[in-house]
């Protein structure tokens, strides 16, 4: 999340952060609540050990993932394009980024009702994209930046793909659920990637970035920048986890703990997604 001059490549919204004493006073309120980083489980793909991954996702519900395969000249590149893509003015990414690679921005939170939240605290203050793996292929843009970074995310799916099917199977075995039964469950065609941008600089003083949730999914995999930010609540307090790099954060999803119950019962049948996540 590098500091940035031009703000024409904010949306109109981000740039009326400055001088809202309103949304810097929450904002210090629930930053009183945060505590320092902590060292959190850490999961080698390599030499995958059941017995660590079924702690790191009963004890945290989530882990630091080391010797993942994914090189990192690909997720060096991968950041590079996707600030160089965030750096176009507002207006340029409305044009250029349309589906399947869709961009959104400022999201707001919504009560059980579907009504949106209003108050400072209630607005994801970040701008994203939204890519369907399964749809990459058929994806042309005769943009070479946004091709490449097409190309780029088609090498980076099948990396995630095969880490999302490893673990999922191990978790399954820790399980003890049947191997051929857990694999249908799986559907690598669901899987997608965000990429998130947050405000930077003295925007990053006075708004949140996204506020407390959970994930929807199986698995997020995360890939962070150095700058950090992201944080977990455990035992009733806010934990920051700081990046490593060349390591993932594998955060196990909302689906995934769903599927748990289902399956004390003896009943599932439904098709899990997964989704991963590049923070920039």
């Amino acid at each position: 999340m590098p500091e940035m001059s031009n703000l024409d490549s904010y949306p109109p919204v981000f740039r009326h952060l400055n001088g809202a004493p309103q949304i810097a006073a929450e904002l210090k309120n629930a930053m009183e609540d945060t505590q320092g980083s902590v060292p959190i489980p850490v999961v080698d793909l390599q030499f995958l050990s059941l017995d660590k991954l079924g702690e790191a996702c009963k004890d945290w519900g989530l882990f630091r993932l080391v010797n993942h395969g994914i090189p990192p000249s690909l997720l060096s590149q991968l950041q590079d394009h996707a600030k160089k893509l965030f750096a176009l003015s507002f207006e340029s990414k409305q044009a250029l980024l349309t589906s399947p690679m869709s961009y959104f921005w400022g999201t707001p939170a919504l009560t059980r009702s579907g009504d949106a939240l209003r108050g400072a605290l209630n607005i994801n203050w970040l701008e994203g994209l939204n890519v369907p793996l399964s749809q990459l292929p058929q994806f042309q843009s005769e943009d070479p930046m946004l091709d490449c970074f097409r190309l780029l995310l088609k090498e980076y799916g099948r990396h995630l793909a095969r880490i999302a099917t490893t673990l999922f199977e191990a978790m399954a075995k820790d399980l003890d659920l049947d191997p051929k039964q857990s694999q249908s469950y799986l559907a690598e065609s669901t899987g997608f990637v965000r990429v998130y941008r947050y405000p930077s600089g003295s925007m990053a003083d006075e708004a949140w970035g996204m506020i407390a949730h959970t994930d929807s999914s199986v698995l997020s995999i995360v890939s962070q920048d150095q700058v950090g930010g992201l944080e977990i609540f455990k035992d009733n307090k806010w934990l920051l986890v700081n990046p490593i790099p060349n390591t993932l954060i594998i955060h196990v999803g909302d689906m995934m703990q769903v599927y748990k119950i289902l399956l004390d019962f003896n009943f599932f049948s439904a098709f899990i997604s997964y989704y991963f996540v590049i923070i920039f």
